[in-house]
Order: structure tokens, then sequence, then C-alpha cells
């Protein structure tokens, strides 16, 4: 009787023991994985949804993600949405199947993120924005947005063009190369840019059209403006490939880009400020791609749980026709 007792009572130490080793390795609550949920060999996983490969500044930006997440020792998993949201809701559910510790994207347009980037929320995993804001009414959705202010940049294009026709009774007619419609660089230049021009009645706007950001599409939308309006003064377009573009159909219709036409354009790619210094744009605001040191930071951050400010902005310039030369051989993009 005293050798069976002793031996029930080991068998019930055991017991207890196995029940206690299983409760310690249990994976944690969804929410509450540390960095490397995504990754077995315990790295950060960080998903990143791009708009696509549209221009120049696009393809730099992507450089910039991929070399930073390397050299940061973070595991990427990128998709590539060829600028359709579908595309990114589908990445960005995979990611979410996949369990990396962050996602980061740059929506394709500012509406319709709000369920995907609950599912996200429900699942734990933080969310950074980049380049592009989304139009949201719960802030919670998302940590940071990194990124410029695509407002300011309108607003100094804006402030470029009065200056320079301070002096002129006009009228000065405007063209626009809008980008792709319903993004938040789109709507954002736009709005600082009118914001600036409303108030002398000399600055007309008499059409404005998507180039979709890329410089096809920029040469054709301002073939048809070329054809449709005799007296153009000022082309203003939203990113410099559009503009670009738009010089292959100003030169091919018999007039000067950067006289005849002034040309006024947003990003910085090199080819920009090569055609900046031979007199083609007049000037180009700046709009920063190379995001992914400053990126993979916060990754790192929201995936240790620290606290980030909620927006994180860039620094950016205004270059014009004399400083061309002198800035275009530091242009990484």
């Amino acid at each position: 009787m005293a050798r069976r007792a002793a031996v029930l009572a080991v068998s019930v130490a055991l017991l207890a023991s196995s029940v206690l080793t299983a409760c310690s390795t249990q994976a944690p609550a969804s929410g509450t994985d540390g960095p490397g949920r995504g990754d077995s060999d315990g790295k950060i996983t960080l998903g990143f949804a791009q708009v696509g490969a549209e221009s120049g500044w696009r393809t730099a930006n992507t450089k910039s993600v991929q070399e930073s997440a390397q050299k940061a020792g973070i595991t990427l998993k990128f998709s590539d949405a060829q600028q359709k949201q579908e595309n990114q809701i589908k990445a960005i559910r995979t990611f979410i199947q996949q369990k990396v510790d962050v996602i980061a994207f740059s929506p394709v347009v500012e509406s319709g993120w709000d369920t995907v980037l609950r599912e996200a929320k429900d699942a734990g995993i933080p969310v950074v924005l980049t380049d592009r804001a989304v139009d949201t009414k719960d802030s919670s959705l998302y940590k940071t947005f990194l990124g410029s202010d695509f407002v300011k940049e309108g607003r100094s294009a804006g402030e470029w063009l009065t200056a320079e026709y301070a002096k002129e009774n006009g009228p000065v007619n405007i063209v626009e190369l809008q980008g792709t419609t319903g993004s938040a660089p789109a709507n954002d230049r736009k709005a600082g840019f009118a914001e600036v021009i409303k108030g002398d009645d000399k600055f007309k706007i008499v059409a404005s059209q998507s180039g979709d950001f890329t410089r096809a599409k920029g040469k054709e939308v301002m073939q048809a403006f070329l054809k449709s309006h005799k007296d153009i003064d000022v082309l203003y377009a939203h990113n410099d490939d559009m503009a670009l573009g738009a010089i292959q159909a100003i030169e091919a219709a018999g007039k000067k880009p950067g006289e005849d036409i002034k040309v006024i354009s947003i990003d910085g790619i090199k080819d920009a400020f090569v055609a900046m210094n031979e007199g083609k744009i007049n000037v180009v605001v700046e709009c920063n791609p190379l995001l992914g040191d400053q990126l993979m930071d916060l990754v790192k951050k929201v995936a240790a749980g620290e606290t980030v400010p909620t927006r994180v902005e860039v620094e950016e310039g205004v270059f014009t026709q004399d400083q061309a030369a002198d800035a275009l051989p530091s242009r990484k993009y």
C-alpha cells in the first residue's frame, strides 16, 4: 500500500510539472507578441505595401526602404500594388495572415482603408503610414505617419508663382497636371497651390486634369491642353515625371518650356534637375523619397511598444534654375 501511494504521489507531481511547463511556453495572446512573430529567427518582420513604380521618385523610395531594412537587420516582405487599392488591401491581409510584426504602406488613395486597418489592429499588428496619409475618423488604426507636408509643397509652388508675376498685371493662364485622382499628394498639392493664388484674380487655372503621376500620361494630357488652350503661361505639375512628359509635348508644339510656358514641378528627381539646368523647368519643390532609415527607426520603436509621434516629417527645400547646377551632383535619386 505504501509503495502504491508513493508511485501515485510521483505521478501527480509529474503531471503538475507538465501543466506548469505548458503554461509557461504557450504563445502570447494576439497583440502581445514581441518582435519576431513573422520570422523564426527572432528578427523584426516588416510587411511593406508599395503604391507601385509609377515614377523615378517612387523607384528611389522603394530602393531606400529595401536598403534600409537590410542595413537595420529587419526582414522585409515587399508588395508592389501597381497603383491599385485592391492590390494593397490584399497585400495587407496577407501580411496579417503571415503575422508580421509591423505593417507599413503608402496608400494609393486616401479613403477606403478602415476595414483592413481594423483587421490589422485586431490582430495586434501596428501600422505605419509612409509618404501618403489616409482619410479616417479613427486615428487609432495606425501608429504614425512618416512623410511630407503636401499642402505645404503646394503652397511653396504657389508662392514662387506669385513672386514671379508680382509686377505683372496678367492674366496668367495656368494648366495643372494633377496626380492620381483621390491620392493625398494630388488632393493636398492642389489645395495648397489654390490657397496661395486665390487672392489674386490675375491667376486663372484654365485646365486641370490627372496625369496619374506618370511621364506618358503627363505628355498625353499636356498635348490636349495645348490643343484646347492657345495662351498657356504656366504649367503646374504635381510631380516631376508628369512635368518631364509635358515638356516633350510643349517642345513638339514648337514652344520653349521654361520660357514660353513656365514650368513648376514637385519631387526633385535628378532628371528634373537636369531639365532645370537646361532652362526647361523654372522651379522644383522638393519631396524627399529617401525615408528608409527613418522608417526602420519607427518600425523598431512601434514593434517594441514604444510611444512615437503621430506625425514625422522629412526636411525638404525649394530649388530654382540658378541653384540647379550646384545641386545636381548631389542628387541621389
